[in-house]
């Protein structure tokens, strides 16, 4: 009697925890959750495509880095509060440690963003891929970095899910756009950003 009574309680502490999960909010869930349809929501309707020069935003990034504006991470204003507002997803991609190597349980991820960046929708847009990283060692490094791992990630979609490059651009900002500013060491600061730029070539 008593190995049921365990049991039972074991069982019912299994329901008790999967329903919990179950409720959790949306913020609390993994950022690589969603259906395809929404990810496609969240990447479609640009209504204005942003003025961006990807080359003149690198330069800002390291002269601000040069004069060390804006010391402490919690200070920094965003670089560029334009991608702030652009149709985006922000996901949860792995690498090696300090280095610019996709982890191979990152792979699926990628693969779903392709799925998502080639569906009917979302094939008349073009798209900028941002690397981010926390607010720990150099920001110097830290900026370099983040444009290498944002260039991996549109290598891979490029040459392995065969998303045309004319369609993807990438930049790191290191940690110049803190995801979360008052938590710079937070994990949710170094996701990488996919967000619609305008049409396709």
């Amino acid at each position: 009697m008593r190995s049921r009574s365990k049991n039972r309680r074991g069982i019912g502490l299994l329901v008790a925890g999967l329903i919990g999960l179950a409720v959790l909010p949306a913020s609390a869930q993994t950022p690589t959750a969603g259906t395809a349809d929404e990810w496609v929501s969240k990447l479609a309707g640009l209504e204005t495509a942003p003025d961006l020069d990807l080359v003149a935003l690198r330069q800002q990034a390291v002269e601000k880095i040069k004069s060390k504006a804006d010391g402490a991470p919690q200070k920094r204003a965003a670089i560029a509060p334009q991608l702030l507002k652009l149709p985006q997803l922000n996901l949860d991609i792995q690498f090696d440690e300090d280095a610019a190597v996709v982890r191979p349980e990152s792979y699926r991820t990628l693969g779903r963003i392709a799925d998502t960046l080639t569906q009917p929708k979302l094939l008349a847009y073009k798209f900028l891929i941002v690397g981010h990283t926390v607010s720990t060692g150099r920001r110097e490094n830290n900026l370099t970095l983040s444009q290498r791992r944002a260039d991996v990630i549109r290598e891979v979609l490029v040459n392995t899910f065969k998303v045309s490059s004319k369609r993807l651009q990438a930049i790191g900002l290191g940690e110049e756009q803190l995801t979360d500013g008052a938590h710079p060491a937070a994990a949710v600061n170094q996701q990488t950003q996919v967000a619609t730029i305008g049409s396709a070539p």
